[in-house]
């Protein structure tokens, strides 16, 4: 009896070790909430207020916190830069430019020259005059310029006026100055479906005009871009009727705190909370009317929850290119915000860590927002641990239990000491747990197993690599 249990420990021990050596799998996963920068008022959070009787006042006065409407009290025009050519701009619908009658059913060009000099020709390429900048073209209805702009258009028609200046680079570029409630009109539909509710739209509409008479990027004789950063802006093509009604019905009305107008940031989905401002990349102060609030209807966002975004440890590593020290080891968040989305994290590496913000990660993964969470999880089978008499406190013998062949151990991070991880056995073709365990210190984890197969850990719904214990 006694050589026959020698003969079964010696091939445990062989079995053992064999397993011991296998390569730790890894697996870096992401789950997250909300799409956009989370500052101020969230658009699809303002469908599902209006969705249950807000009017656009009182969303307004939600996400920008002590805040009044105000009126515009005198016409204001904004400037938009659509294109930037290294040749010349085409555009058709004008009846003056360069103080000259053009006829609007012809398309003319304009092209930068020395000195700050923009020069208009006709369809043939003949001069026709040459200015100081901005050569400005107006017509009877909206214009048209040929081409694609910024906002992706191609041919795209304009309310207002078109102005053409030198480029940076040599060629031109081509604006369009317009009144910010017409500007209003080619931004809702862009940045609000026309066929969410009236009071959703209208809301977008005092936000959009607010935001943009407040805020600048500075340009050569533009304020905007026509994308995402400034805000949508399709021009006259974009328009649709039940957003110009919105538009209409708010006209000349801002948002205002402590009698004075103020940017109005506004994104997609808050999933559930707003941010503070001086949490994000958009500001390093606190600002009264940019305060986390609670966006109770937001969950109509498809985008409330996302994830999880699998992938390996090299992968990750790979995204995060030189913020990495050595090895790509996880990620760990040290400060959130209120909503909470991302303050500062610690990019951990076998050679030391890097401390990031939430606009960083998001960036580097291509994330929806900065309202993240990583969890780390290697697995790897193992020698597993001897199991011990509760009364003897010697080794229980092999013929007294079932014996475990092999075991798990690695880790998950983040995990406090105590949590529960679910040991999983892939069996006619699902995941059966048949395992749990509590994890120690620094998320780790030893457990054996009975049987031979496929297995994983899962915590909190996130699913480590499988491995093969043989």
């Amino acid at each position: 009896m006694a050589a026959r249990l020698w003969t079964l420990a010696l091939a445990l021990s062989v079995v053992l070790a064999g397993a011991g050596t296998a390569h730790a799998a890894k697996r870096f996963t992401i789950r997250g909430a909300g799409f956009g920068h989370g500052v101020g008022m969230s658009q699809y959070g303002a469908l599902g207020y209006a969705s249950h009787g807000w009017d656009y006042k009182a969303i307004l006065g939600h996400y920008y916190t002590g805040t009044e409407l105000g009126v515009l009290k005198a016409p204001r025009d904004v400037r938009v830069l659509l294109q930037s050519t290294s040749g010349a701009a085409a555009f058709s619908g004008a009846s003056r430019a360069a103080g000259r009658t053009l006829s609007p059913a012809a398309t003319y060009r304009a092209r930068g020259r020395a000195g700050g000099q923009v020069e208009l020709l006709d369809a043939r390429g003949r001069s026709l005059a040459t200015v100081a900048a901005p050569l400005r073209a107006t017509g009877p209805g909206a214009l048209t310029l040929k081409g694609r702009a910024g906002n992706g258009r191609t041919d795209g028609a304009y309310r207002g006026a078109l102005e053409f200046r030198g480029g940076t680079f040599g060629g031109v570029n081509a604006i369009n100055a317009i009144a910010v409630d017409e500007y209003v009109k080619g931004v809702i539909p862009l940045e609000s479906p026309a066929s969410w509710p009236l009071e959703a739209l209208k809301a977008q509409a005092v936000a959009a005009r607010t935001y943009a008479l407040t805020t600048s990027k500075g340009g050569a004789g533009f304020e905007h871009y026509p994308d995402t950063r400034s805000q949508v802006y399709g021009g006259a093509g974009a328009e649709q009727p039940s957003t110009n009604k919105a538009a209409d019905e708010t006209a000349g009305e801002l948002v205002t705190y402590a009698g004075a107008p103020v940017p109005t940031y506004f994104f997609s989905t808050s999933g559930g909370r707003t941010e503070d401002v001086e949490n994000t990349s958009l500001g390093d102060a606190p600002k009264p009317w940019l305060k986390s609030v609670v966006d109770k209807y937001d969950s109509v966002s498809p985008k409330h929850r996302w994830g999880p975004i699998r992938m390996g440890y090299r992968a990750a590593g790979r995204k995060l290119g030189g913020l990495v020290r050595g090895r790509f080891k996880g990620i760990k968040v040290v400060q959130r915000g209120s909503s909470p989305r991302i303050v500062g994290a610690d990019v951990i590496g076998s050679g030391g860590r890097t401390r990031v913000d939430g606009a960083t990660l998001r960036a580097r993964f291509g994330l929806y927002d900065s309202w993240a969470y990583f969890t780390s999880i290697k697995t790897a089978p193992i020698a597993p641990p001897p199991e011990v008499d509760p009364e003897t406190g010697g080794v229980v013998p092999v013929v007294a239990r079932v014996p475990s062949i092999a075991g798990l151990a690695g880790h998950v991070r983040p995990a406090r000491r105590g949590a529960r991880v679910d040991v999983q056995r892939r069996t006619g073709g699902r995941w059966v747990t048949v395992e749990s365990t509590a994890v120690r210190r620094a998320g780790r984890f030893r457990v054996g197993l009975p049987a031979t197969g496929l297995y994983r850990v899962q915590h909190r719904g996130d699913a480590g690599p499988a491995v093969r214990v043989r």
